[in-house]
C-alpha cells in the first residue's frame, strides 16, 4: 500500500466523507544522472550561502521568503504556510455535479485514489460513488495541498473515486492563432482514406504493451560506457519537408494503408472496404482539381501547331514542283 499523502474530509451537502489520498500514478525514475566536471567526471556539488554571512548554510536553516518591488523582504515559516486561512483546508468541499465532458482534458494535473480512512463508515463513500456512476456525471471540488489550494474534481474510476486535481481555467492558455489559418478543403475520398488508416493501426492495439523506449536506451548506452565498449547509435531523424513541399496526399494513405495492413498481417474486413471505396475515386475528382490556366495554355498552343503545318507544307510545294519538271525534261532529251 502507497503513502497516504494527504487526510480529510468530502462533504457534499450535510453528508460528509472521512478519506484518505494515495498518489494514483508513479513517473519512471530512471537512471539518476548527476552535474559532472566533463574534463574528469567528478561530481559537481551545489552549496548553499547566505550572501549577508558568506557563508555555507545547512538545509535546516532555509526557509522560503518573499522580497517585494520596494526591496523588503519577509521571511515565511512553515507554520506560517500549513496554518494558511482556506476554507479548504482539509476539505473537499463539493461545490457542483457537471458532466464529465465539462472539463477540457488540457486542465487535469495529478491523481490521487480517494480510499475511506480508518474505522470510517463506506456507505457515504459507496453513495458518492453509485451517484457519479448513476449520473454519469463529475463532482467539482477545491482541495489544499502542499501549501496551495487546486481546482479539483472527483470521478470514478473503476470501483475507487478518483480526486484529479486541475489547473485554474486561466492557466490554459488560448489555442488562438495555432491551426492553419489558410482554407483548406478536404475531399470525402481523402477522409475516407484516412477513416481507413486510422482503423488499421488501431486493430489489435494493447495500450498496456507500451514501455519507455527512451529509459531503455539510456540505460543500454550507460552499460555499454560502463564496460567500456561502443556506445549504441539510432538512426538519424528524417529531415523535415518544407513549407513549399506539394505531396500527393492520397497517394501517401495509400501506401499507409498498405503499410499498415502488413504490419497487421493482412487485410482486416470493414477497413479494407472503405480504404477500397476510396481507392476507386472517379477520375473525373482528379480532373477537377486541375488548375484552369493549364488548360487555357493548351487551347493556345493549338494555333501555333496549325500555323507550323501550314509553313511546312508550303516549304515543301515548290520542291516537290522543280522535282517534277526535271524529270519532264529528262523524257524530252531522251
Amino acid at each position: 500500500m502507497p503513502q497516504v499523502t494527504w487526510k480529510g474530509v468530502i462533504t457534499f451537502g450535510l453528508v460528509s466523507v472521512p478519506v484518505q489520498l494515495y498518489a494514483a500514478t508513479e513517473e519512471h525514475s530512471g537512471p539518476a544522472l548527476h552535474q559532472v566536471h566533463a574534463k574528469d567526471g567528478a561530481r559537481i556539488r551545489q552549496k548553499r550561502f547566505c550572501e549577508a554571512e558568506g557563508v555555507e548554510v545547512p538545509y535546516s536553516e532555509v526557509a522560503k521568503g518573499y522580497e517585494s518591488p520596494d526591496g523588503r523582504r519577509v521571511v515565511l515559516e512553515d507554520d506560517d504556510l500549513a496554518q494558511l486561512p482556506l476554507p479548504s483546508k482539509k476539505i473537499i468541499d463539493v461545490l457542483a455535479f457537471l458532466p464529465a465532458d465539462a472539463i477540457d482534458p488540457l486542465m487535469y494535473s495529478k491523481a490521487y485514489y480517494v480510499a475511506t480512512a480508518d474505522k470510517a463508515p463506506a456507505k457515504p463513500y459507496v453513495l458518492l460513488r453509485d451517484a457519479l456512476v448513476d449520473s454519469g456525471q463529475i463532482a467539482v471540488t477545491k482541495v489544499a495541498m502542499r501549501t496551495r489550494e487546486s481546482l479539483a474534481v472527483l470521478r470514478v474510476h473503476g470501483d475507487a473515486l478518483v480526486l484529479q486535481t486541475c489547473l485554474w481555467p486561466d492557466e490554459v492558455r488560448s489555442a488562438e492563432g495555432i491551426a492553419p489559418d489558410e482554407s483548406v478543403t478536404v475531399r470525402p475520398q481523402e477522409l475516407k482514406m484516412a477513416r481507413s488508416l486510422m482503423d488499421t493501426l488501431s486493430e489489435d492495439f494493447d495500450l498496456s504493451a507500451l514501455h519507455d523506449e527512451y529509459q531503455a536506451a539510456l540505460e543500454g548506452v550507460i552499460e555499454a560506457k560502463l564496460a567500456g565498449a561502443e556506445v549504441p547509435h539510432g538512426e538519424e531523424e528524417p529531415a523535415e519537408a518544407g513549407g513549399d513541399n506539394v505531396i500527393d496526399l492520397m497517394s501517401v494513405l495509400r501506401s499507409s494503408v498498405k503499410a499498415a495492413r502488413s504490419s497487421h498481417g493482412g487485410r482486416s474486413g470493414h477497413a479494407d472496404e472503405a480504404a477500397d471505396e476510396a481507392a476507386e475515386e472517379p477520375a473525373e475528382a482528379a480532373a477537377e482539381e486541375e488548375p484552369a490556366p493549364a488548360k487555357k495554355a493548351a487551347v493556345r498552343k493549338a494555333p501555333a501547331k496549325k500555323a507550323a503545318a501550314k509553313k511546312t507544307a508550303a516549304k515543301k510545294a515548290p520542291a516537290k514542283k522543280t522535282a517534277a519538271k526535271k524529270t519532264a525534261a529528262s523524257r524530252r532529251a531522251s
